[in-house]
């Protein structure tokens, strides 16, 4: 059977300094043995989203007797070599793709080549020009950046100003936040945010670097959102330890420890959780039925919820903030 160098050995991959997990070993699949394969934006360990939903893609593996596979880069904003993992995939021909987009554009002709050699696609979290995929798993990304820029406005006069630091440029989920927060914000009569949006490429140390920046040029910030889990964790260890008095609100995206305890703090005000366990596991279970010549929908929308620190103790969030395989 046909192996592949998978997530769990991100770190060797890490500690090696290598862009991306290429290797296909030489030995065919043989038809009964074909894996589904699961490509995310990333496989660095240290991002709990990737992990958590790698979690329900394995647990759906588990329970539907299914090989999954995992292969990926390590940067999330590393697209070409996505693209390049992508085309190879095509080769092996698995049983199916579950594929994290880390491109809204650029990663649309090679999903027109997959889905042109027969193999069925299904994107999760993050989705494509075009609708390309079987079905598209995923957070209401435009919903989610409403319920952040409303957790913006609650507190803040009008004249706020309010920076956005996004993640990926022309990813979708960045794409979609950011308009949402931007219109949640213009609709509650705030029209003091920054023009400029600020592109962490997924990075918790460039988003440190960014807001470090940003506080020394503007002092006067009332309020940062960030789009992400390492954008979130970033930005507030810059804002913890530039500011020991006053600091602007922070509302941020996921959940990881980190940013839990920053909640707890009260470095970050509000954070909009995903479900990504849900995702995972959806994803699965909708390629195996499109395998098996199901139908399915096309859209799922998987919800996000807006944590504080006032409700983040009750059980349902805490579920949401502690995710665990086979919860």
């Amino acid at each position: 059977m046909r192996k592949i160098i998978i997530g769990c050995v991100a770190a060797v991959v890490l500690a090696s300094g290598i862009g991306a997990l290429y290797a296909f070993v030489s030995n065919p699949w043989t038809e009964k043995d074909k894996p589904i394969l699961f490509v995310p934006k990333t496989v660095d360990g240290r991002i709990d989203f990737w992990q958590v939903l790698g979690q329900g893609v394995h647990m759906a593996a588990k329970e539907f007797g299914e090989q999954v596979q995992t292969v990926g880069t390590v940067a999330e904003s590393d697209i070409s070599g996505q693209i390049a993992l992508l085309e190879k995939a095509i080769e092996e021909r698995p049983k199916a793709i579950v594929m994290a987009a880390s491109d809204y554009n650029q990663l649309v002709p090679v999903a027109r080549k997959i889905r042109s050699a027969g193999i069925p696609l299904i994107t999760v979290d993050s989705g494509l020009n075009g609708g390309i995929s079987a079905s598209f798993i995923a957070t209401d990304n435009y919903k989610a950046g409403k319920q952040a820029g409303q957790s913006m406005a609650q507190g803040l006069d009008e004249s706020a100003r309010i920076a956005i630091v996004s993640f990926v440029k022309g990813s979708t989920p960045a794409m979609e936040r950011e308009r949402g927060v931007r219109d949640q914000l213009k609709e509650s009569g705030m029209e003091s945010v920054l023009e400029e949006t600020y592109y962490s490429d997924a990075s918790e140390s460039k988003a440190y670097e960014i807001v470090k920046q940003l506080l020394r040029d503007k002092p006067d910030l009332d309020g940062i959102v960030c789009l992400n889990e390492p954008t979130t964790v970033g930005a507030a260890k810059a804002v913890k330890e530039l500011l020991a008095g006053e600091r602007p609100k922070m509302v941020g995206f996921d959940s990881s420890t980190d940013e839990i305890a920053f909640l707890e703090e009260d470095i970050i005000q509000a954070i909009v959780v995903q479900k990504p366990f849900n995702m995972g596991y959806l994803a699965v279970r909708v390629a195996v039925d499109v395998t098996k010549g199901r139908e399915v929908e096309t859209l799922i929308d998987t919800g996000s919820e807006v944590i504080t620190k006032m409700n983040m103790y009750t059980k349902e969030n805490q579920k949401l903030l502690f995710p665990f395989e086979g919860q």
